[in-house]
C-alpha cells in the first residue's frame, strides 16, 4: 500500500493485540496488529477496511484487494470493501417510490446510475476501541442526515463494528431511525478477496438455490421473472465447489440455504490449502469475478454479504424487510475466516 505513514504498530507482530493510528495520504487511518502476525487497516472514510494480512508461511499475506492509497480511496472505483447502506447495488433509473412518494436519488443528471449507497463516502468516527488477549473491537460510528442527500429525506445514525482475531474479520453495521417517519433500508459489504494466483485458480461454493436474472443494465427483472431456482441452472449452481476458471460472474445468489442462521459461501485455491469461508446471517450473496475493473481485473473476486437484492426499493416483495421505524435500529452481521489446512 502505498502513501501509507503510521506509528508504533509497523514493529508488528506484538504480544498481545496493539491499536495504533496512521494515515493514507491525509486520509486518517486505524491499524491493528494481532500476534502471530495478522494485521487490519481500516480507514475512517466508509468505515472501509483498506487491508487484511495474514500470516501465510512466514510471510504477511493480504487477503484483500482493497484501495492502494488515497487517490483510489476517494475515487471510490470498484467501491473496493465498501459498506454499503442504506441501500447495497444498484437502484433503477435511481428512483423509488416509499409511502406513496417518489423520490430521485440523481435529480436533474442525465446520468441514472447510482449503486452501493453513501455510507461508503461518509467521514465515521472511531467511537470504540478495545483490545483483549483474544481479539480487538473496533466501533465506528457516523449519520446521513436527512437533507444530506438528494432523494433520500430521511435521518439515520449508523455504526459498524469490527472484532478482529488471527484469522478472522467480523463486521455488524447497525442503522438506528433518527427521524419521525419510517425509512427505506439495506446494509451490505462489497469485499474483495484473494488467494495466491488469480480468479482461474480458485474454486467456488454458495448455498444458494435460488439465482437472481438480470436485464442487461443488471436490474432484476419485474416479479417472479427474477428468481430461478439453480435446479434449473446447473450452469450457475455452486452449491458443489466448482472451478472459477473461465467463469465470467456478476450475479446475486439468493434462498441461502441456511435460512436465518450463519451461512457460509466458500473459497479455495484448486492447488494449495488455502481457504476462505465469507459467512453471513441471512440476506442473498452477490458475486462479481472483477472482470470489469479499473486494474488488475481477476486479481481478486467481490463476495458480498448484502440484506437486500438489487434494486430492493422498486421491489413489492421486499417493502416489509426494508421498513425501518421511527427509532428502531437493524444490524447485519456478517465476516470472513482464513484457514490453511495443512
Amino acid at each position: 500500500m502505498t502513501h501509507l505513514t503510521t506509528g508504533s504498530a509497523d514493529g508488528y507482530p506484538p504480544k498481545s493485540y496493539l491499536i495504533d493510528h496512521g494515515h493514507l495520504g491525509s486520509e486518517p487511518v486505524v491499524i491493528v496488529s494481532a500476534p502471530g502476525g495478522a494485521r487490519v487497516i481500516l480507514a475512517r472514510r466508509g468505515a472501509t477496511l483498506l487491508r487484511w494480512e495474514v500470516n501465510r508461511l512466514g510471510a504477511p499475506f493480504d487477503l484483500t484487494d482493497g484501495y492502494r492509497d488515497e487517490a483510489e480511496l476517494l475515487a471510490q472505483n470498484g467501491v473496493r470493501n465498501g459498506v454499503l447502506a442504506p441501500f447495497p447495488n444498484r437502484i433503477a433509473d435511481a428512483r423509488y417510490t416509499f409511502a406513496g412518494v417518489e423520490h430521485d436519488l440523481l435529480p436533474g443528471k442525465t446520468a441514472r446510475l447510482i449503486y452501493h449507497g453513501f455510507a461508503r463516502e461518509h467521514p465515521f468516527d472511531l467511537a470504540e476501541a478495545v483490545v483483549s488477549d483474544l481479539a480487538a473491537r473496533l466501533t465506528f460510528t457516523g449519520r446521513i442526515d436527512a437533507a444530506g442527500h438528494p432523494g433520500y429525506p430521511f435521518a439515520l445514525d449508523l455504526a459498524v463494528t469490527y472484532l478482529i482475531t488471527a484469522k478472522e474479520v467480523t463486521v455488524t453495521t447497525y442503522a438506528t431511525n433518527t427521524g419521525a417517519s419510517a425509512a427505506p433500508y439495506a446494509a451490505g459489504w462489497h469485499p474483495y478477496f484473494r488467494l495466491p494466483g488469480t480468479v482461474d485458480d480458485w474454486t467456488l461454493e454458495i448455498p444458494a438455490r435460488t439465482i437472481v436474472h438480470t436485464d442487461e443494465a443488471l436490474i432484476p427483472l419485474d416479479g417472479d421473472a427474477a428468481y430461478q431456482p439453480l435446479d434449473e441452472n446447473p450452469a450457475m449452481d455452486f452449491r458443489r465447489p466448482r472451478k472459477l476458471s473461465g467463469l465470467v460472474i456478476d450475479a446475486c445468489f439468493t434462498d441461502l440455504a441456511a435460512g436465518d442462521k450463519r451461512c457460509e459461501t466458500v473459497l479455495r485455491h484448486s492447488r494449495t490449502s488455502d481457504e476462505l469461508r465469507v459467512w453471513q446471517f441471512g440476506g442473498s450473496m452477490h458475486v462479481f469475478t472483477g472482470d470489469t475493473l479499473a486494474r488488475d481485473r481477476r486479481r481478486s473476486i467481490a463476495l458480498e454479504p448484502v440484506e437486500a437484492i438489487t434494486n430492493a426499493f422498486n421491489r413489492a416483495e421486499c417493502a416489509g424487510a426494508l421498513l425501518l421505524g421511527p427509532g428502531e435500529t437493524r444490524s447485519f452481521r456478517f465476516g470472513a475466516r482464513y484457514l490453511r489446512n495443512r
